[in-house]
Parts: structure tokens; C-alpha cells; sequence
């Protein structure tokens, strides 16, 4: 689980905040930037916990916004930060299956890691040596308070409420949607052959894709480049996977697809090269003509 906060600082006077709860990659609910109120993304989740705790999450929400903002501000105004700028925050914890878990805490300048929060020691480190990560790091030293507060938030309240949530939000978190893949070839060069796979629709994130060459799996090089899993809007994924080849090589190609929703099963999407199409067509066509023979005469073996 993932608590996500972006904020832009325009100037002195005014803070754009969005702040976001992830479960995997599931959006458990945001917080409305002008009340500070939890809105809820998901049914399951208001019900995994209750009333008094989301409550308390809303109150400690307030207070951390306001005395971030605060602080940020005021470090900024100190070492001559120019405006604007954002900074950024994420927090949460992983529970792995063996009931083991880990807890993190991350805050970012303009998108680059300032610094960690050290849970087994509960030290702040210095992810990049600026006047504002030094000056942030021995703010947040002082503040033993809310150092003692998150590690119980990190290491406890955090790794109960992924149970809680978990089991409320099972049906959500074990979804699958079948991936749907095509195969199609693009020439940027007449000596370069671009053969794209382009698979979508998939849920969850996680997939398989290769390239087969005459049966064979071509192995991760120069010529083969996938893309990163992307978003879609349905709450689905996709990415394309490329292979380039020299026209007319007289190799057979496959675009190969494994994922959770098709179990043992694999897609199997091939590409026609025209000059192997060319060669069974013809091959097929001589077998064709051999069959039609060799009927007739059983025809007139069997007339005679």
C-alpha cells in the first residue's frame, strides 16, 4: 500500500496538494484538495475500517498538510529556493506472503529523491546533499514526536489496515482480463523489417512477451525492444513488444503472450513473411493438383 502526496508550490501564499492511497495498483481514495476530506474510489473500502479510524486519518491528514506546507515553505524561503516548485512524498508498506513485510517513507524535490526514512533506525537519510535535504533532514530530527507516531504508523497501523483491505477488496485485487494481441509489420527502411506486437486489454499488470523464430524464442537483444507496461483508461494495460528483421529472410515469426488470465495456456499470434506465405501457397497448390490427379485416375481405373 502506497500514500501518495504531490505538492506544487506556486509561491509563499498558495500550495496546490493532491494526495492519493494505492493497494497495488487500485485507488483506494484521494483527498478532496478544498475540504481535506477522504473520497472514496473503491465500494469495499469505507467499510474495511471504521468510522472512528477514517476520522482520525482525516484529522491527521489536516495536520500533516498544514505543517508540511508550513515547513516546506519556510526551508524554501531560508535557502533561496525559487518558485515554483514541487515536492512530493510517498509512504506505505509491503506485505509479502510469508507475512514478512517492509515499511518506507520517501520525500522528492522537483522529482528527485531528497530523502528516506530509515525505519529499523529511525534516522532520515540523505538521498541528495542540497541546503534544502539538510535543512529538511535536521527539521524532521527535531521532531521525535512524529518520528515515534511513524514507525507505529509504518510498521503497524499500516500493515493491518493491507490486511483489512485485502480481504474486503479481494474480488477487485484478484481480477483478470484476457489480453488481446495483434501482429502487424511497419518498413522504415527497405532493408529493415519492423515487426510489432501490441498487446492490451490485460489485467493484472504482470506479462510475458517474446518473439519466436521458427518455433524458437529469439533471446532479449539489439533487435528486440518492448515498451514499458502503460495505463489505459479501462483500468487495463498494454505495451508493444518489436522485432526487427530483414525483409524477405525466410524465417517464420511468432509473437508469443503468457499472463495470469490464460492459465497454462500461451497466445500465439504469427506474421505471414510474404516470400514463406509465397512458397506454401505454391506448395499447396502443387499438392492440390496431385490430389485432383490422382482421384481421376481411380476414376477411370475403377470405369475400366
Amino acid at each position: 500500500m502506497r500514500l501518495l502526496r504531490i505538492s506544487t508550490f506556486e509561491n509563499t501564499s498558495f500550495v496546490d496538494t493532491k494526495a492519493l492511497g494505492l493497494l497495488e495498483d487500485i485507488e483506494l481514495g484521494s483527498i478532496d484538495k478544498d475540504t481535506w476530506k477522504i473520497r472514496f474510489h473503491q465500494p469495499w473500502v469505507r467499510p474495511a475500517l471504521p468510522l472512528s479510524d477514517w476520522d482520525t486519518i482525516e484529522n491527521m491528514v489536516k495536520i500533516h498538510l498544514q505543517q508540511f506546507n508550513y515547513q516546506i515553505n519556510e526551508g524554501a524561503m531560508q535557502n533561496d529556493v525559487p518558485y515554483p516548485f514541487v515536492a512530493q512524498v510517498m509512504a506505505g508498506c509491503t506485505l509479502y506472503p510469508n507475512k514478512t513485510s517492509q515499511a518506507f517513507a520517501h520525500v522528492a524535490y522537483n522529482g528527485q529523491e531528497s530523502l528516506s526514512f530509515c525505519v529499523d533506525n529511525t534516522t532520515w537519510l540523505l538521498s541528495q546533499d542540497t541546503d534544502l535535504s539538510r535543512y529538511a533532514k535536521a527539521v524532521l530530527k527535531n521532531y521525535t514526536t512524529f518520528r515515534d507516531v511513524l514507525v507505529v504508523l509504518l510498521n503497524d497501523t499500516c500493515i493491518d489496515y493491507v490486511e483489512k483491505f485485502v480481504h474486503y477488496g479481494k474480488t477487485a485485487l484478484e481480477r483478470q482480463e484476457l489480453p488481446v494481441a495483434t501482429v502487424f509489420a511497419r518498413t522504415p527502411s527497405p532493408a529493415q523489417l519492423l515487426l510489432v506486437c501490441r498487446v492490451t486489454g490485460f489485467y493484472p499488470g504482470s506479462i510475458s512477451v517474446a518473439w519466436l523464430r521458427d518455433g524458437q524464442e529469439v533471446p532479449p537483444g539489439p533487435a528486440t525492444n518492448t515498451s514499458a507496461i502503460l495505463p489505459n483508461a479501462d483500468l487495463t494495460y498494454q505495451l508493444r513488444s518489436v522485432l526487427a528483421v530483414a525483409p524477405h529472410d525466410g524465417h517464420s515469426y511468432a509473437c508469443r503472450v503468457r499472463h495470469r488470465s490464460l492459465g497454462t495456456r500461451s497466445l500465439l499470434i504469427p506474421w505471414g513473411n510474404s516470400e514463406v506465405v509465397r512458397i506454401a501457397g505454391l506448395v499447396a497448390g502443387l499438392l492440390a493438383v496431385v490430389a485432383m490427379a490422382a482421384i481421376v485416375m481411380l476414376w477411370l481405373w475403377r470405369r475400366r
